[in-house]
């Protein structure tokens, strides 16, 4: 292989080329097996296949030691340019890969890659031969399903995923940190911790907030809430469902009603479930009629919304058909523009903070070649956003020609404990909604104008932002977060009613709080409280009753006597006030 290939290029290199082995080994394995396609991805490769039967768990070792087999024979990769005719003939037997022949273009050079016996349309590249790939540096990672093309439609196929490396250190890390996403998976998380729960009979896609869940969630809308008002935003309800001109006049009937719930026929009208908030907020705004000196409008909505995403792709509370946006739409004249872009992206970035995000970076995505809007308008809005990021100081990347087509965007994405991205707050321009609904405003001049509109998540949504956050925290969340901040655990039934006391006084304090007053063994109870991941834990027992003080056990073992209650409760209150964390989570 060519020293001027990069690292990433080899290992792509390297992956793809597996993902051709796995291919010839499910083949020996089974030999009427129908092969679709087999690709590099970012941490690894699959290959899509269908089988005479269901693939079992234990059929990956199969597969994997027919691979290190293959591997073993130092088996070249030989590319050859073929006519259409003869790969036609090649893959003869292979359905996918004529139907794959068929969509390549006319002009376009078609080639094979062999390997042995094993034959594959492909354009490659790979490595020269197997001897460059490394029998202990892979491993077949799941079984999937998969609909050929993506499309519902279609046949389902089975999907093997893998991944590989050049070395076998980079594989045990990377298998290293396939664990520590397992045990940080906010479903997982979600039911050990009874935070919340899914229910496909009575609705998938459908979040349940259980008490303890709730109450995370009542603290992180509370904190949104007042953080809005502090910066000048007025809170709006809006209804849940709304006519069909309504989703007419914006667009979304036309360009979205795949996503939408299907219609309720009421009053011989039909009414859809809301997929977004911003046309019920456009209808407050044409309520009155409107002066320059009546803007900024700053509206913000916790706005349940419903979208009807297909069955496959939900996933927890990171994709779900019912969720609550954090919302928020600016309406703004174009001199109030540019000072309102660069406060907007500072209280995202305030917010992000507070949650305890500090490795974020941006996108701004530009005019595409189809949209609509004044091209000076398009050029003032991506001039504001990149000045409001230069401004923070964030590394920014520009994605030309990536913005919606109603207008440019800043996306903010943050790295979590573990080094995963997520995109979390967007601030997006939207040329648009205001024509559609023919917004305006009377300014100086006394001339009607139309406002801009930018719609603005600072979170994302409450459901997807809090798996994120379980995730990011491992279920560990900071006290001022945490749904019960203090465990008291007494020793026996004789110290019940001091920690009785205790609790009362740590409640008017203001700590959330409880006493585990069952018959298990004091040991059972603290393990219990630490697989709660509840940050203190208090050891009430004679010492602490005679000494009128508490025996403090926090989260990571550490422990310490004789603290005064007042004290404690300072301790506790002051990290909640600063939103501090109580100690690092390992990577």
């Amino acid at each position: 292989m060519s020293d001027k290939i990069s690292q990433e290029e080899k290992l792509k290199m390297v992956r793809h080329s597996m993902a051709h082995v796995m291919a010839e080994a499910v083949l020996q394995m089974f030999p009427t097996a129908q092969i679709a396609i087999g690709p590099a991805i970012e941490n690894g490769f699959y290959y899509d296949f269908e089988l005479p039967r269901q693939l079992l768990a234990e059929d990956l070792d199969t597969i994997t030691e027919n691979m290190k087999k293959i591997i073993a024979q130092n088996k070249e990769f030989k590319r050859i340019e073929v006519s259409r005719e003869e790969a036609a003939r090649k893959v003869a037997d292979q359905k996918y890969k004529l139907e794959l022949l068929d969509a390549i273009p006319e002009g376009e050079v078609v080639t094979l890659y062999n390997q042995g016996a094993f034959t594959d349309l492909c354009r490659g590249p790979h490595v020269e031969s197997t001897k460059e790939l490394n029998a202990d540096s892979f491993k077949l990672l799941s079984i999937a399903a998969a609909y050929w093309r993506g499309d519902e439609h279609n046949q389902m196929l089975t999907r093997i995923y893998g991944t590989a490396f050049t070395n076998p250190k980079d594989l045990r890390l990377y298998l290293q940190y396939l664990e520590d996403v397992e045990k940080r998976d906010h479903r997982r998380l979600g039911k050990d911790l009874d935070l919340f729960s899914m229910h496909e009979e009575a609705g998938p896609g459908l979040c349940y907030w259980h008490p303890r869940g709730a109450r995370v969630r009542q603290i992180i809308e509370n904190f949104w809430r007042e953080e809005h008002y502090k910066n000048g935003y007025e809170m709006v309800y809006t209804p849940h469902v709304g006519k069909s001109w309504l989703w007419e006049t914006s667009g979304h009937l036309g360009f979205y009603k795949e996503s939408m719930y299907p219609p309720m026929e009421m009053d011989k009208a039909d009414y859809y479930a809301k997929p977004m908030n911003c046309p019920f907020h456009i209808m407050i705004y044409q309520n009155s009629k409107k002066s320059y000196r009546d803007l900024p409008c700053r509206w913000a909505e916790l706005g349940t919304v419903y979208r009807y995403e297909k069955a496959g792709a939900l996933h927890g509370l990171m994709r779900v058909r019912g969720f609550t946006q954090d919302d928020a739409h600016l309406f703004v004249t174009p001199d109030q523009m540019d000072d309102e872009i660069i406060e907007v992206l500072r209280f995202s970035l305030y917010m992000l903070h507070s949650f305890g995000f500090e490795d974020i970076h941006a996108y701004i995505s530009t005019k595409p070649e189809k949209s609509v809007g004044e091209p000076e308008k398009w050029e003032a809005a991506t001039k504001a956003l990149m000045k409001a990021v230069e401004k923070e100081g964030l590394n920014y990347d520009i994605d030309e020609g990536g913005g919606a087509f109603y207008g440019p965007k800043i996306d903010l994405k943050i790295k979590d404990a573990i080094g995963r991205e997520w995109q979390l707050s967007t601030v997006q321009f939207d040329f648009n909604l205001p024509e559609r609904f023919k917004l305006t405003f009377v300014d100086k001049d006394g001339v009607e104008k139309r406002p801009y509109m930018i719609h603005r998540a600072l979170l994302g949504s409450i459901e997807r932002f809090f798996g994120v956050l379980l995730e990011h925290y491992a279920g560990a969340f900071p006290p001022w977060l945490a749904p019960e901040q203090v465990r008291i655990v007494p020793v026996s039934e004789k110290f019940v009613d001091y920690s009785k006391e205790i609790e009362g006084k740590l409640k008017r304090g203001g700590l959330r709080v409880s006493t585990d007053f069952s018959d298990e063994r004091m040991g059972n109870k603290i393990r219990l409280a630490a697989n709660m991941k509840v940050p203190y834990t208090l050891i009430i027992g004679e010492k602490e009753e005679t000494e009128g003080n508490l025996s403090v056990r926090y989260r990571r073992g550490k422990q310490c006597n004789g603290i005064a209650v007042e004290d404690f409760i300072a301790e506790v209150s002051e990290m909640v006030r600063n939103k501090t964390q109580l100690e690092p989570e390992k990577k």
